[in-house]
């Protein structure tokens, strides 16, 4: 089967001079559509119609065919009809003719396949590059404005509204003459919205240029009750930075899906990381995102072998296997042991919430505390603190208490809201606001810390393991109280009753010191170092 293709690109562009040999994502223009004709599977010959010096040299440099386009054939008013007929008129044998314009540089060779394979297979005369683009439109009757519609509907119960692309135009060569490409069965193949850029205007190129340069990100996350679950809320809100929708791995040995809450993010649970690495290879991601604590050299290697293009970025890693990434953050950790390795405070990702909150304010006394271990909570200082707050000696303040998600007694913990001074949550929506009624805090060593320190909350802390022993942020000389691993009740209640006694005075010292922090810019300094490597 013969099956041509031709593409049209005369030189006299009024809109974008020099339109077909712009710049566009490293290459010419029309570098875009003879590069897909070239490595289409069904498309035999191609065939350049110009009238463009430097159209021909590039034309001329791919090795396809250069049809010198008359003079007569290439004014404004010529329709695209006359040139493809001119440009074929001479080949008896063809079985197929494709128009592709060099305006569409984002279309993908897989889609124009796609389309052939499609037009062949349903015997259609003529197949027609389209994007499904369903609006409440409007028309004009007897010199008044009239919608073009009966019944006013939300976007996505309006019926298709097909719109032209211009990629391609498949026709059976038959009907392919000076005043037509369209045959009696004509159909539409739609493209997905990002191959679906036609360049007419200069917003054009810019919005194809950010396509052809557009990241594919995935990330790998994997929280627990032993691990902890603040990785999960890191990666949701990295994932939220990009101007892509990443592929979230899990795997479904270590992660309950439940954690990661109610998101629209696409999540992907893999059965172990060989499954992972498939993944990896198939969708060759320019980034790839590890948020699963320390990896080894061999898991970092085998990721470089099946993406050996992408840039690596690891979160909270602190194994061997930063030798391997391209950049590594750790917040809380306040050494860097390699040059790729950005510690310290400055690198805290701040939830979107947080931002949009100021610091309370000190009162005279402490009447409302928060209380809350992260996610997990694996020491179970939230049942020790609800047995101790519990106590008729406490009555008198009230006690915020918020279970994360990967909690594992939280129906057992959900029964001290019978204590009318005692409010228990479970996986809040609204953090900040329930942190900001709080006179003082109680957590554990990680994200929590943080975000007690964003708005100024006098804190007594204490770490969940070993790990987080190495934490640094969280410290007496930041303006909290730790209190180390593991801590006796006794020692716990004792700085409870001890916060609950501060002057306003103390407590203000405290913020004083939470608040010299600059904690609001991480996420802008951690794209910003992505977007530079």
């Amino acid at each position: 089967m013969k099956i041509v293709a031709v593409i049209p690109a005369r030189a006299g562009s009024k809109g974008i001079p020099n339109k077909n040999i712009r710049i566009i994502g490293e290459h010419p223009l029309i570098y875009y559509a003879i590069n897909n004709a070239k490595n289409s599977e069904y498309i035999t010959d191609i065939i350049v119609s110009t009238d463009s010096p430097e159209v021909e040299l590039v034309a001329r440099q791919m090795g396809v065919e250069i049809r010198q386009r008359d003079k007569a054939l290439c004014g404004d008013s010529i329709t695209l009809d006359s040139v493809i007929y001119d440009a074929v008129k001479d080949i008896k044998d063809a079985d197929y003719i494709i128009t592709m314009q060099p305006t569409s540089p984002t279309l993908k060779v897989k889609t124009l396949d796609g389309a052939i394979r499609y037009a062949l297979e349903k015997d259609i005369d003529t197949l027609i590059s389209a994007i499904n683009a369903p609006h409440l439109t409007w028309g004009e009757k007897d010199g008044k404005k009239v919608p073009n519609y009966t019944k006013r509907l939300n976007r996505q119960y309006l019926p298709p509204c097909y719109v032209e692309t211009g990629a391609f135009v498949i026709s059976k060569a038959g009907i392919v003459t000076e005043t037509t490409r369209i045959g009696q069965k004509v159909d539409v193949y739609e493209l997905a919205p990002e191959e679906a850029q036609d360049i007419d205007t200069f917003e054009d190129m810019r919005n194809a240029e950010m396509a052809l340069k557009r990241q594919r990100v995935g990330m790998y996350v994997n929280g627990n009750n032993k691990r902890g679950t603040g990785h999960i809320y890191r990666a949701l809100e990295v994932a939220d930075e990009f101007y892509v929708k990443p592929d979230i791995y899990y795997d479904i040995n270590q992660t309950d899906p439940k954690v990661f809450g109610n998101t629209m993010h696409r999540l992907i649970p893999v059965d172990g990381i060989a499954q992972m690495f498939e993944k990896c290879r198939e969708n060759d991601y320019t980034i790839f995102v590890n948020d699963i604590l320390d990896t080894s050299i061999d898991y970092m290697i085998g990721l470089r072998s099946v993406l050996p293009n992408a840039k690596i970025v690891n979160f909270e890693d602190d194994g061997e296997g930063i030798l391997k990434a391209d950049l590594v953050f750790n917040a809380l950790y306040s050494k860097s042991p390699a040059t790729n390795v950005y510690s310290g405070e400055k690198y805290y990702i701040a939830g979107k919430t947080f931002l949009f909150f100021e610091p309370i304010e000190i009162r005279g006394k402490v009447k409302r505390v928060f209380i809350s271990f992260g996610g997990a909570d694996p020491k179970n200082y939230t049942d020790r603190l609800l047995r101790m707050i519990s106590k008729p000696e406490y009555a008198e303040y009230e006690f915020e208490v918020v279970l994360g998600r990967a909690k594992e007694n939280v129906d057992e913990l959900l029964k001290y809201n019978d204590y009318s001074n005692i409010n228990v949550y479970h996986d809040v929506k609204n953090m900040p606001e329930i942190m900001s009624a709080c006179d003082m805090g109680i957590t554990s060593r990680g994200r929590t810390g943080y975000e007690l320190a964003i708005l100024g909350i006098p804190t007594i802390a204490m770490a969940q393991n070993e790990r987080e022993e190495k934490h640094s942020f969280v410290c007496n000389e930041n303006g909290f109280s730790y209190l180390g691993l593991g801590p006796s009740d006794e020692i716990i209640e004792s700085n409870l009753k001890m916060y609950l006694s501060l002057s306003r005075e103390s407590r203000q010292a405290f913020q004083d010191k939470l608040l010299s922090h600059e904690l609001k810019g991480g996420r802008r300094r951690i794209m910003g170092l992505i977007n530079s490597i």
